[in-house]
C-alpha cells in the first residue's frame, strides 16, 4: 500500500478509506460478533461489498459531536431511522461515496426516548450490490472537481428516514436493547480508535511522499549544470553549489526523521489497538492503563499528522522550486503531486486543529506533572521540570554539542519552557473566571507553538532512537543525517533556544556553521541515499528524477509524445481573426522591417 500510495494517490486512497476507515471503524465500534458478521459478508476480501467512512457533514467536520444526522430508535420495528435533518447535515467529501461505495459507517446522533446519547457509529447500506442502484430513502451524487486526486470519487450522502436493523449499530462501547435500554460505556474516549488509524498511516505516507520528491529533486540536481566558476570551463553541478545543499539536504534528514517516526507510530497505534481488545471493562486498573495509553497515541498521533503532513507538503514545494523552470512542467511529477497531497493537511482532521490538541495535552500532562503523576515517555520530560527550567547548555568544548544527548536536552529545556508558559497563561485565564474550554480558546496561539516545538523535539528522539539501532557501516551516514536535522532545526527554531538561555549567541553561530557542514557531508551521500529509497523509474513517474540521469532526452520524448504535431489547434477561430482585424495602418510589407539608412546618420 506504500507503494500504491507513491504511484497513484487516489487507488490508495480508495482502498485506504475502505480497509483503513471503513473496516477500521468496524474494528473500533463493533462487537466481537457484529465484527464476525461484517467481516463474513465480505469487509475484509473486499467482496460483495465496498465501505466509505461518512463523518464529516456539508456543516461540520472537526467538530464530530456537533454532527447533524440522526439516528433515531424506533422500538416498535426494533430499527433506527438515519435522517438528515438540515442540508448542512449532508454527509460531505465521502470518499468512494460517489460511485464505488455499496455500505458507510455513518456516524450519527443516537436518540432514544426522545433523548440525544451523542455521536455513534451506524453501518448503511447504500446500494445494491448486485445492479448499484441505490437504496430507497439514500440519495448519493459526486461533488466534481477537485484541486487534485481525482481518483477518488468523493461523494455526498443524504439519508431521508432510512430503516436499518438495531444490529447495524456498533455496539461494542454503547448498547442499545430491544426495549431501548441504553448502556454507555464508562469511558467514551475508546471510541476514537478508529480515527487513529489514518492519521498514523499519515505520517508514514508523509515520508514516502517526500521520498519520492527528493528523488527527482536531488537527481535532477546532480544532472543540471548552471553556470561555470573562474577556474574552469565546466558548468557547475547544482548539487555542489552550497545554497542548493541548504534547499535540499535538510529536507533529505527530515525525511529520514519522518520515516524513522513514522515506524514508531505504527508500533504505537498496534499496541494500543492490542490493549484495547484485551482490555477488562470491570478492571478499573486496566481500564486506566489503557487510557493513558489511548491519551499519548491520540494526542502524539494528531500532533505528528499535522506536523508531518505539513512539512511533506513543504518539502513537495521546495523540491519544485529547486528544479527551477522545469519543476513548473506537469510532466516532472512535482506539480501534480503537490495537488494530490495538500488534501493531507485538512482531511482526517485539521492541521491546526489537530496541532492545538496536542498543545492541550501538553498544557494537561504539565499540570499532571505538577501533582507528582509519573507521565507517558513523549511526554516524560515534563516530569523533569525541576532540573529543566533555567538549564543552560554546559559544555565546555563547541565540538560537544554535535553530541545527540545535547541536543536532546536542548529540545527538552525548551520545550519544558514553553509548556510551562502556556499552561500558566491557561491557569490565569482560570483565575479570571473563564472556564476551561474558554480558557483553552484563549491560549490558543501557545498551545500551537508549544506543540510545532515538541514535535520538533519529538521527530529527532525517534530519529536517534532509530540511528542507535543501526549496527552496520550505514550508522555514520544516518548520523550524519540525524545531527544535520538537530542543528537545522535548533537553527530554525533560534529565538526559543536563546530565548530561554540553554545556548548563546557564539553556540548558536556555531550551529549555523557546523550545519553548513553536515549539509556539504550529505551532498557527498546525496545520490546513494535517494537509490537507497529503492524507488524505480514507474514509481518515481518523472524524466528529472531517472536512475540513469539522461533526464533532457527522457522530458524532451515525454513533451514530444504527449503533444503531436499536427495543423494548428486555432489558428481559423481565434489567431487569424485578431491579426487580420481591419486597421488604419493596413498591410504594410518592408524588407528593412524600418531599419533607418546608414546615411541618415551621417
Amino acid at each position: 500500500m506504500e507503494v500504491i500510495s507513491m504511484i497513484d494517490p487516489g487507488t490508495w486512497t480508495r482502498f485506504g478509506v475502505h480497509y483503513g476507515l471503513f473496516l477500521g471503524a468496524l474494528q473500533s465500534n463493533a462487537t466481537s460478533g457484529q465484527l464476525g458478521y461484517w467481516l463474513q459478508r465480505g469487509a475484509l476480501s473486499l467482496t460483495n461489498m465496498v465501505g466509505c467512512f461518512a463523518m464529516t457533514e456539508l456543516g461540520h467536520g472537526s467538530n464530530v459531536p456537533g454532527l447533524e444526522t440522526t439516528a433515531t430508535f424506533d422500538e416498535a420495528s426494533d430499527q433506527f431511522i438515519i435522517h438528515t435533518p438540515t442540508v448542512t447535515a449532508t454527509k460531505w467529501w465521502i470518499g468512494g461515496a460517489a460511485h464505488s461505495a455499496t455500505h458507510a459507517s455513518v456516524f450519527a446522533q443516537l436518540i432514544v426516548k426522545g433523548k440525544r446519547y451523542g455521536t455513534k457509529c451506524f453501518v448503511v447500506p447504500l446500494r445494491d450490490p448486485k445492479t448499484y442502484n441505490t437504496l430507497p430513502g439514500i440519495n448519493i451524487g459526486d461533488i466534481g472537481k477537485k484541486m487534485g486526486r481525482d481518483g477518488i470519487d468523493n461523494g455526498y450522502i443524504q439519508f431521508t428516514h432510512v430503516r436499518i436493523p438495531r444490529g447495524y449499530m456498533l455496539m461494542k462501547h454503547t448498547k442499545v436493547s430491544r426495549s431501548g435500554d441504553v448502556q454507555e460505556p464508562k469511558l467514551q474516549q475508546l471510541t476514537y480508535g478508529a480515527l487513529l488509524q489514518g492519521r498514523v498511516a499519515m505520517v508514514v505516507d508523509s515520508g514516502n511522499t517526500s521520498k519520492k520528491a527528493l528523488t527527482i529533486a536531488i537527481r535532477y540536481a546532480a544532472v543540471r549544470r548552471q553556470f561555470s566558476n573562474s577556474k574552469s570551463n565546466i558548468e557547475t553541478k547544482l548539487l555542489d553549489y552550497p545554497i542548493h545543499q541548504r534547499r535540499l539536504m535538510p529536507l533529505m534528514a527530515q525525511t529520514f526523521a519522518m520515516l524513522f517516526t513514522g515506524t514508531e507510530m505504527t508500533a504505537m497505534y498496534t499496541k494500543l489497538m492490542s490493549k484495547l481488545e484485551s482490555a477488562d471493562a470491570a478492571d478499573s486498573s486496566d481500564l486506566d492503563e489503557v487510557l493513558e495509553m489511548l491519551k499519548e497515541t491520540h494526542s502524539t498521533s494528531a500532533g505528528l499528522k499535522a506536523f508531518c503532513t505539513w512539512n511533506c507538503l513543504d518539502t513537495i514545494e521546495q523540491c519544485r522550486q529547486a528544479c527551477g523552470g522545469h519543476g513548473y512542467s506537469a510532466y516532472t511529477g512535482l506539480a501534480g503531486m503537490y495537488q494530490d497531497f495538500a488534501v493531507q493537511c485538512t482531511w482526517e482532521g485539521d492541521n491546526t486543529i489537530l496541532t492545538l490538541q496536542l498543545g492541550r495535552y501538553l498544557v494537561s500532562s504539565y499540570r499532571e506533572a505538577l501533582k507528582g503523576k509519573k507521565l507517558s515517555p513523549g511526554v516524560g520530560y515534563l516530569n523533569n521540570l525541576d532540573s529543566l527550567l533555567g538549564k543552560r547548555c554546559q559544555i565546555t568544548d563547541l565540538e560537544n554539542i554535535l553530541d545527540p544527548a545535547v541536543i536532546i536536552e536542548g529540545w527538552q529545556v525548551v520545550c519544558a519552557n514553553v509548556v510551562k508558559n502556556t499552561a500558566l497563561e491557561f491557569e490565569e485565564c482560570l483565575k479570571k473566571g473563564l472556564d476551561v474550554d474558554d480558557a483553552y480558546e484563549q491560549c490558543s496561539q501557545s498551545r500551537l507553538y508549544a506543540a510545532k516545538l515538541h514535535s520538533y523535539g519529538y521527530l529527532f528522539n525517534r530519529f536517534v532512537d532509530g540511528v542507535a539501532k543501526v549496527q552496520s557501516e550505514l550508522k555514520s551516514v544516518l548520523l550524519d543525517l540525524c545531527l544535520l536535522y538537530g542543528l537545522y532545526t535548533i537553527e530554525q527554531n533560534a529565538g526559543a533556544f536563546l530565548e530561554y538561555g540553554y545556548f548563546n549567541p557564539k553556540q548558536m553561530e556555531y550551529i549555523r556553521l557546523k550545519t553548513n557542514d553536515f549539509c556539504k557531508a550529505v551532498r557527498n551521500q546525496a545520490i546513494p541515499l535517494v537509490d537507497s529509497f529503492n524507488l524505480s523509474d514507474y514509481v518515481v513517474n518523472s524524466p528529472l528524477g531517472r536512475a540513469d540521469g539522461n533526464v533532457y532526452v527522457a522530458y524532451f520524448d515525454k513533451v514530444k509524445n504527449s503533444n503531436p504535431q499536427g495543423p494548428h489547434p486555432y489558428f481559423n477561430k481565434i489567431i487569424k481573426p485578431l491579426i487580420e482585424r481591419d486597421t488604419e495602418s493596413g498591410a504594410i510589407e518592408d524588407e528593412e522591417a524600418g531599419l533607418e539608412s546608414d546615411d541618415e546618420d551621417d
